[in-house]
């Protein structure tokens, strides 16, 4: 099975091609640009290194959130275009679990966060059992706080570049060693991505998939605050 993996939920883009379980190539920028503009051109370029076709794609797996709003919408749009156009399966990872994915070998809760600002996190635990990597608290929008008295009395590991934000209080609350030291683990990778994506199931209603947010946009929450919709989502109905 050929597949082509990408992120760009949050500033870093990361690309990867690999066929059964091998790689065959990879890009990986942290510099903060427009996804909406490299990311096509970064896809059509790698694809042509590896000596590929975009018709030989058998699988097009994409990072589905949490994360940026506009990074999610890019990479999921782009990603249910490039599997309508090549008629190939479609696959959707959460962006956290692309992080935990990172850590092998460590026996701890491993917990991925994105910075969500006003000391609130997207997160959620990850452990490695049996060699899969099992979600053991879900992704969710958060405080800080109410992360840490989830994990209580848990042996966890803290990954992700937005670590830095919040080191002093998982340090005080966990210690510096809960906290992940390996700086390329603190990064999605399109590799790690393609691999998760291969044993993921795919999406049967490609139409009706949609990034995972996690929590409403702001405009959509103060509408919200004063218009009554029903059921029905207010930004997926417009």
């Amino acid at each position: 099975m050929k597949i082509l993996a990408m992120d760009t939920s949050n500033q870093t883009l990361a690309i990867g091609v690999t066929e059964d379980q091998q790689v065959l190539g990879q890009l990986q920028t942290t510099i903060n640009k427009n996804h909406s503009v490299t990311l096509m051109p970064a896809v059509v370029s790698l694809v042509e290194q590896v000596g590929l076709q975009p018709s030989d794609f058998d699988r097009i797996v994409v990072a589905q959130g949490p994360g940026s709003y506009t990074g999610l919408r890019i990479g999921v749009t782009t990603a249910k275009t490039l599997a309508a156009t090549l008629a190939c399966e479609l696959v959707g990872v959460s962006s956290l679990k692309v992080l935990a994915a990172n850590c092998r070998g460590r026996k701890e809760w491993i917990v991925p966060i994105f910075n969500a600002r006003r000391q609130n996190v997207y997160a959620g635990a990850y452990q490695w059992q049996a060699g899969e990597l099992i979600n053991v608290l879900p992704d969710q929008h958060l405080s800080l706080v109410d992360l840490f008295e989830k994990l209580n009395g848990q042996a966890v590991y803290f990954v992700g570049e937005d670590t830095q934000v919040f080191q002093s209080e998982i340090a005080n609350a966990f210690g510096e060693t809960a906290i992940n030291s390996v700086v390329e683990w603190n990064y999605p990778n399109g590799i790690v991505l393609a691999l998760l994506g291969a044993t993921e199931k795919k999406v049967e209603n490609s139409h009706g998939f949609s990034p995972a947010y996690l929590k409403l946009v702001e405009a959509e929450e103060k509408w919200l605050e004063t218009n009554e919709v029903g059921d029905e989502r207010y930004v997926e109905k417009m």
